[in-house]
């Protein structure tokens, strides 16, 4: 007897054993929805992105090139620009590649100025759907246009579009906050982790399951605690604006004007290097949080209005020998961009509540919008005072 119930003791513990190890399974599937959730996000920024990048990319050639009647298979060149002025140094065309930066960016900034008010009454799904419409949209008009005029129209429909998505998919980050997780590799024992894992694995952001709305959220928020929550992302915002107002002054105020003859390349294919360099540094420095963090975003502020002040006397004095240099720096201002970007929703995301963050990530987002378009608004009078220097 005392065997048998020594046999039936053994039998009782290593079942317990079995069932103290049965939540190891649960714990993979959640660290499996950790890095599912992120490569869906990493995915949904580049998409949408990349009709805003494109458009200004190709801002030189929207404005210096028209479509030829009856070609319906490439693009070819019009006749060629003439310079405001002919003896300028700066090979111009008649409207400023700003032009295209405002019709990207203003129907962006309207969209993130409303959407902290009232976005939150519809449904992520038709959010998205219409970004994608929008997009797709934006290529067609651009690639079988005619003028000018109807290229910019489809560049409207690219900031629609990427203006919609932007809000949306930070807003929506708020409900997995494992992507945040993945980014700062946060230690075992971070408080609340367990708790937003099984959430994260609950609501897979690849899959066919809708995010579950978290307790406490956003949209319950009077207009006193909005504007509460917004004055304390101040300290956040305006670093972020001077750093875009800086680079987007640099890409669409003096790329076109940053004009070296003495190399193999034409103008429009210095202004496709310059735009290819700046994204890439973005690309790299908006992928390098888990490696390089920031918290005082001042100083990359600092660092980008550097930037802006040597291109620009450089445009004026003409005193960097090789577009090779031309090159690093604008590299280097991607670099300082990107990191710049996603330091500052790092941060927020951080530091908000729960209750908040869904909120303050979409009003955080009108920064980099509201800095781009006073740099646009500027950069058109800039470029008719310099097209017009002999």
């Amino acid at each position: 007897m005392g065997g048998r119930a020594g046999s039936w003791r053994s039998l009782s513990d290593s079942e317990g054993e079995e069932t103290a190890s049965d939540p190891q399974p649960p714990l993979l599937d959640h660290q499996g929805a950790h890095w599912k959730n992120a490569v869906g996000f990493w995915l949904l920024g580049l998409c949408n992105n990349f009709s805003y990048v494109v458009m200004l990319s190709a801002a030189h050639d929207i404005l210096s090139h028209e479509r030829v009647p009856g070609n319906q298979s490439h693009v070819d060149p019009g006749p060629t620009p003439i310079p405001l002025n002919s003896s300028s140094r700066f090979d111009c065309n008649s409207v400023s590649t700003a032009a295209v930066l405002l019709a990207d960016i203003l129907p962006t900034f309207g969209i993130k100025l409303l959407a902290p008010l009232g976005l939150h009454m519809l449904p992520y799904s038709p959010r998205v759907l219409i970004s994608g419409l929008c997009a797709a949209g934006s290529f067609i008009l651009v690639a079988f246009s005619h003028s000018v005029g109807t290229s910019l129209c489809g560049v409207v429909l690219a900031s629609i579009s990427s203006g919609l998505g932007e809000v949306t998919f930070l807003s929506l980050t708020a409900f997995y906050p494992s992507y945040f997780l993945l980014l700062t590799s946060p230690e075992p024992q971070d408080p609340g982790g367990e708790a937003e894992a099984e959430t994260a694995a609950r609501q897979p952001l690849i899959g066919t399951e809708a995010p579950e709305s978290k307790p406490g959220c956003s949209s319950g928020l009077s207009l006193q605690e909005r504007w509460t929550v917004f004055k304390s992302l101040l300290q956040y915002i305006l670093p972020l604006v001077l750093v875009y107002f800086a680079e987007y002054f640099i890409n669409q105020g003096l790329f076109e004007l940053l004009f070296f003859r003495n190399t193999s390349l034409s103008h429009a294919q210095q202004y496709r290097w310059y735009q290819m360099l700046y994204q890439a540094g973005v690309f790299a420095s908006r992928s390098s949080l888990h490696c390089c963090r920031i918290h005082y975003t001042w100083a990359l502020a600092m660092l980008q209005c550097l930037n802006l002040a040597i291109l620009l006397a450089d445009t004026w004095f003409s005193f960097l020998p090789s577009i090779y240099l031309v090159f690093l720096i604008i590299l280097y201002e991607g670099l300082l961009g990107g990191a710049a970007y996603v330091n500052t929703f790092h941060n927020i995301a951080l530091e908000t509540s729960n209750e908040h963050r869904e909120f303050a990530m979409a009003a955080a987002c009108i920064s980099d919008t509201l800095g781009i378009s006073l740099s646009g608004l500027l950069a058109l009078p800039l470029h008719d005072f310099l097209c017009h220097l002999s």
